[in-house]
């Protein structure tokens, strides 16, 4: 039998939990997986692009859990009444090849990236940060605002979008939860005198929403809205402010911002800094730059989180999802004991 969460019982596990106790705890999964980083199997992901979008599949193992993810984007949705982004994941046995736990990830993808960008600012973010700046007032934004609050104490946002109405859903949301809100006037306006700037818009395009001249000394740049080739968000002039980290360079070089780079433009990956092979921040004026574009072993890490949290409770059942006849040679003997006689 498998394991599985649908939508109902993830969102009422996220809510009787509490969704910042869920990034916080996801932190920890992620920190760990990051730092055995050489232990799985890595590839970019497998990417189906059409007009109207992409759709892709994540996959990883550390060989003894294999894990996927199965993910869309697709920009146009939202004015079709349909979400940018679905997902659900998998995790299997290697041993046997059996799927052991399937779950929702729609809005578990929306943790772990939050979660992603959380555990990354501990260590390159300014310890002092106390201001964020919210690019993109879209689904992901107010579990950004939750994973910084989290990992550095952030409580003061100041947020630019170009939809009127998706700035006042974000301050509607969070605003009761503590947070000091300030809707900005344009994205120059947002970033004076952020210590954090997080950039997560959705549109397919190669844009600019922010130019060098915005970036002040020792600001962290969470860039999360660029994840699919031809679509950026910052001036590529940012890149060369100061140190870039990425998850995986060959999936971040087709999909990051540093697309725009040439292939030699050097970028640290983000577990040789928790592996101690390469320094985080070292200095407070010094510019870092999270080029993050989701990768498999942080979906690995995020089932593995909600598997081991909803284990033996009832916000997970048991489902049929691999036939098993009794002699495993013998699979048409399940089909033939429910045939019509004669």
């Amino acid at each position: 039998m498998t394991r599985f969460v649908d939508v109902h019982n993830m969102l009422r596990w996220v809510a009787d939990r509490g969704p910042a106790s869920v990034i916080s705890g996801m932190m920890g999964y992620l920190q760990e997986d990051f730092q055995r980083w050489e232990s799985f199997d890595k590839t970019p992901r497998v990417a189906s692009h059409t007009p109207f979008g992409v759709i892709e599949l994540m996959p990883t193992s550390d060989h003894e859990t294999y894990g996927f993810k199965y993910v869309n984007g697709h920009p146009s949705n939202p004015a079709r009444g349909f979400q940018t982004v679905t997902a659900f994941g998998v995790l299997a046995d290697v041993h046997n090849g059996y799927p052991t736990f399937l779950g929702e990830m729609t809005v578990l993808t929306a943790l772990r990236t939050a979660a992603t960008s959380g555990m990354v600012a501990k260590r390159l973010a300014r310890p002092d940060s106390r201001v964020m700046a919210m690019i993109g007032a879209g689904s992901q934004s107010e579990f950004q605002a939750l994973a910084f609050r989290s990992a550095l104490g952030i409580s003061t946002l100041r947020v630019w979008d170009t939809d009127a109405a998706a700035m006042g859903k974000l301050a509607r949301n969070l605003g009761p939860l503590g947070f000091d809100i300030t809707v900005a006037s344009s994205a120059a306006d947002a970033v004076r005198g952020a210590d954090v700037i997080t950039t997560c818009t959705a549109d397919k395009t190669n844009a600019t929403i922010l130019t060098a001249d915005l970036i002040a000394p020792g600001v962290h740049l969470n860039a999360i809205g660029g994840d699919c080739p031809g679509k950026t968000e910052l001036d590529a002039a940012i890149l060369e402010l100061g140190e870039v980290f990425v998850e995986y360079t060959p999936q971040t070089r087709i999909e990051g911002e540093i697309q725009q780079m040439s292939a030699d433009f050097g970028v640290t990956e983000f577990w040789e800094v928790l592996d101690g092979r390469a320094p985080g921040r070292t200095t407070a004026e010094q510019i870092t730059i999270f080029d993050s574009v989701g990768f498999a072993v942080e979906d690995f890490s995020a089932l593995r989180y909600v598997r081991d949290a909803v284990a033996g409770t009832d916000y997970c059942v048991e489902i049929d999802l691999v036939a098993s006849p009794e002699d495993p040679k013998d699979l048409f003997g399940l089909v033939g004991a429910l045939s019509p006689v004669g």
